[in-house]
């Protein structure tokens, strides 16, 4: 399998950029398959669009607006996923009401494939996340929190493989520490790892030994720090393996992916749709017969 090459546009672009010598439109003629990836983060309990009032963003957000969103585009591609990168919980008196019941039923109606967990998603604390479990018909993904000396133990996986129209797509989860976020009571045994450890395993596993086609991490790390702080740029740096990061935590409100390097110099897409659920994240992958791809990315205000 040739190593994919990384082409992102903005929304306004029309054609794609030239993709390892070969022409834009033979590329397109070539193109057989097409994956889209949706995507939201730190929705924090915003079930209602912000009122018409709103001093920053009337009438933006809601989930039924989301709803009708990705409905549209399942409709016009079905080969879709929608993905979460954490910090579902905290933010409205609905949270401090249902304790994320209606959050998570709320996905589950939109049929969310899966998720990564937040640090304040540990708010009703680790016995509160468990109690929700139920709610929740998609799968929780996270490789760095080991919680086998807690209730989460079994319920929370370390990745999930999907299958679109025969590309073969490997989801992993990673989350901030929690340490100095989250009262430790809140959180109790869960014992947390090295995100670029645990990253550099789980993209090799994916890519290596599951032989997918396309890797991404569902980070609720963070953007970008000034500090020694990880965030998902510097992650990407220090990885291989990995396609797509898509982002939470900072409330980074990016109009489409960033383009970055990882530790071999391959291309890597990192994307984070700010917050509330004012926008959602789309980016298209294009794969060609001998499994090239192309992709184009964007932020969609609902």
């Amino acid at each position: 399998m040739k190593r994919r090459n990384f082409i992102q546009q903005s929304s306004a672009a029309a054609a794609f950029l030239t993709l390892g010598g070969l022409s834009l439109e033979s590329f397109a003629k070539k193109t057989t398959k097409h994956i889209t990836i949706l995507h939201t983060n730190d929705v924090h309990s915003h079930i209602e669009p912000f009122p018409a009032d709103h001093y920053k963003s009337p009438n933006l957000g809601g989930v039924a607006r989301r709803a009708t969103l990705v409905e549209n585009i399942r409709k016009e591609n079905p080969n879709t996923l929608l993905l979460d990168a954490g910090d579902i919980f905290q933010g409205t008196p609905y949270f401090n009401f249902y304790g994320g019941e209606l959050e998570f039923k709320l996905m589950s109606m939109l049929k969310y494939d899966a998720a990564t967990i937040g640090n304040h998603d540990f708010d009703n604390g680790i016995d509160g996340l468990y109690a929700q479990l139920p709610h929740a018909q998609f799968d929780f993904l996270s490789a760095n929190y080991d919680f086998k000396n807690t209730v989460l133990n079994t319920h929370v996986k370390p990745y999930k493989i999907f299958i679109k129209d025969g590309i073969k797509i490997g989801v992993f989860g990673l989350g901030i520490k929690l340490t100095g976020l989250v009262d430790p009571r809140m959180f109790k045994e869960t014992n947390y790892l090295d995100p670029v450890e645990i990253a550099q395993d789980m993209s090799r596993i994916l890519k290596e030994n599951e032989k997918c086609d396309l890797v991404i991490c569902l980070s609720h790390l963070g953007y970008n720090y000034k500090t020694d702080k990880i965030g998902d740029l510097e992650l990407a740096s220090k990885t291989k393996n990995i396609d797509l990061i898509i982002g939470g935590h900072t409330h980074t409100f990016l109009p489409k992916p960033t383009i970055t390097k990882n530790s071999v110099g391959e291309n890597v897409l990192v994307n984070q749709v700010g917050c509330y659920g004012l926008n959602v994240g789309r980016i298209d992958f294009y794969f060609d017969s001998d499994k090239n791809v192309a992709s184009k990315g964007k932020s969609i205000i609902v």
